[in-house]
Parts: structure tokens; C-alpha cells; sequence
């Protein structure tokens, strides 16, 4: 499934929503300095936020295909797993990771994490969680139900944050587990979109489990979605939650071997 968001990094960059700026400033704002790895950058479009809110940005990605869209937009990108990468001694004043921490190894990625941040540099690694009104969240599921009757997850049968709970959960464990960090927090800012039909059919088209589906099956999957907005006016708002897990490092221990992280005791 992550191999398939690389297939149309143009659309994946119109379609795809942005982070809240008051997020962003914020994150920006508890670092102490301007140098941001963005971990899973794609095609860049938190780096870009975090670009301008201040900060100077270099995005790791596997994908090259992602990571070429980002680089002809002016982002300094290297190809590379975070795990694999190699930070060449270079250090950062925060790493962040929108919408993509959930492909790290999250000991792993949380120990590299340690040994690539300075002293109170941040850890925040955040997504966007779909909180849908229950006539849409219905409405979308019925169309799944119908349509992709074999599919083994409905992402509409549960959504909001009970969704990503397990997300959130192994992301505050990984990052306690390296005993190189303040408690984990959340912290979480409230947004909404409106849709047009087409836009949503759009943003459809870049998700994994379009990716996932035989062209057939995706067509008919966007034609009863297309049929579902029509019902509801031909358009929508969707709820979100955009939401950071986030600690700050505190010792100055080289963390980059994963292996270091797992006798450490947590910290409360």
C-alpha cells in the first residue's frame, strides 16, 4: 500500500489536505531552531508549511517519485527509509512526520529520532483524522458495504479518533521506550473542509486502498461515491483533527542504534 501513493504525486499534492498553521507554528514555535527533518515528506506539503513558518526543511522519502515532485518544488530531499538513512552527523532541531509515522518502525524510528535531534529538539509526528458527520460516515460506508463487500476493512465503519487510537498508541510507546524523552503529548487542533463531489472523486483517487484496487473496482468504487455526494447536495464538509504526538529529547546519548532503545524502562 505505500508504494501506490507515489503513482500520481501531482494529484497526491493538489488533492491531499494541509496541516492547521497553528499547528505547524507551534511545533515550529517549541523547537530551538529552524532546522526541521520531515520525515515521509512526499511531496512536500507540510515541509512547505514548515518553510513558511520559518524553518529550513530537508525531507527524507523512499519513494523517488515522491520525492523528485518535491525536489522540483525547491525542497532538498534524500531517498531513503528513515530507519536506513544516514544522517552523515548532521543534526536537527525537531523531526515531524505528517501522515506517515505509522510506516516507521515506531522503536526504531523514535531511537533514530533521538540521535538525530539536538538537546530540546522536538519529536512531533502528527495526521489528520477524518471525523465525519454520521450521515456521511453512513452514507460512504453503505457504498463500501455495497460495493467492496470482500474487502477486509471498511475505513468507514469506524472512523475518528478511536480509529487512530492504535496509531497513537504505538507511536507514545516507541518514543517512551528510548528513555531519551519527555513524557509524550497530544496535542490536537480542530479543522474543517468543504467538498465539491469532483474534489472528493480527487482526493479519493490518492488514497492506499485506491491503490490497492483493480481499475474496475476502483471505477465503480468512485461512480457509487459520485452517486452518494449527488444525495447529499453534491457536496459536503468534513470534519477533522489534526493530531500530534509529540516529546521533546533530553539527554545527550547517541540514539540511532535501535537496539539501544529496548532496555531502557519507560518514563512515566
Amino acid at each position: 500500500m505505500a508504494e501506490s501513493f507515489g503513482s500520481d504525486p501531482d494529484r497526491y499534492d493538489r488533492t491531499r489536505p494541509r496541516y492547521p498553521d497553528a499547528l505547524v507554528q507551534r511545533i515550529a514555535a517549541a523547537c530551538p531552531g529552524p532546522a526541521v527533518l520531515d520525515v515521509g515528506c512526499g511531496t512536500g506539503i507540510a515541509a512547505r508549511q514548515f518553510q513558511a513558518a520559518g524553518c529550513d526543511v530537508l525531507g527524507i522519502d523512499p519513494d523517488p517519485r515522491m520525492a523528485g515532485f518535491a525536489q522540483r518544488r525547491g525542497l532538498d530531499v534524500e531517498v531513503a527509509r528513515f530507519e536506513t538513512w544516514e544522517p552523515a552527523g548532521r543534526v536537527f532541531d525537531a523531526v515531524v512526520a505528517g501522515q506517515t509515522w505509522h510506516w516507521v518502525d515506531p522503536v526504531a524510528g523514535a531511537a533514530k529520532a533521538a540521535g538525530v535531534l539536538r538537546p530540546d529538539g522536538r519529536l512531533a509526528v502528527f495526521w489528520n483524522v477524518f471525523l465525519p458527520s454520521p450521515d456521511v460516515a453512513e452514507a460512504f460506508s453503505a457504498v463500501h458495504r455495497r460495493v467492496l463487500p470482500d474487502l477486509p476493512r471498511n475505513p468507514w465503519a469506524a472512523t475518528g479518533l478511536d480509529a487512530y487510537a492504535p496509531f497513537f498508541t504505538r507511536t507514545t510507546d516507541g518514543i517512551r521506550r528510548t528513555g531519551a524523552f519527555t513524557a509524550p503529548e497530544q496535542w490536537r487542533y480542530d479543522w474543517e473542509q468543504f467538498y465539491t463531489r469532483d474534489a472528493w472523486l480527487s482526493q479519493m483517487r490518492t488514497s492506499g486502498e485506491a491503490g490497492l484496487l483493480p481499475p474496475e473496482g476502483l471505477a465503480e468504487l468512485l461512480d457509487a461515491t459520485a452517486r452518494a455526494v449527488d444525495a447529499m447536495g453534491g457536496s459536503f464538509t468534513m470534519q477533522y483533527a489534526a493530531v500530534a504526538v509529540t516529546a521533546t529529547r533530553t539527554d545527550g546519548r547517541d540514539r540511532t542504534d535501535p537496539s539501544a532503545a529496548a532496555p531502557r524502562a519507560a518514563r512515566p
